[in-house]
């Protein structure tokens, strides 16, 4: 492989690359729960979200606290 077929590679390979983290926002998939339309399960599903960090937080502090034999 010659040293401008290489070059014409990497060109390539690096317009593809861009092309494909180069997405514009509206062909993202469109959101499960929109709050303007659907307000009340936003907000339980918002409320269920913050639980289970929480709860994973107070896990993950008492797993290392077992692991490290503080009291």
């Amino acid at each position: 492989m010659s040293a401008r077929t290489a070059r014409l590679f990497l060109a390539l390979a690096g317009a593809l690359a861009f092309a494909g983290f180069a997405t514009p926002a509206g062909a993202l998939p469109p959101q499960p729960v929109d709050a303007s339309d659907q307000g009340g399960l936003a907000f339980v599903l918002f409320a269920i979200m913050c639980g289970l960090i929480a709860a994973s937080l107070f896990y993950m502090d008492r797993v290392r606290r077992r692991r490290t034999g503080e009291d």
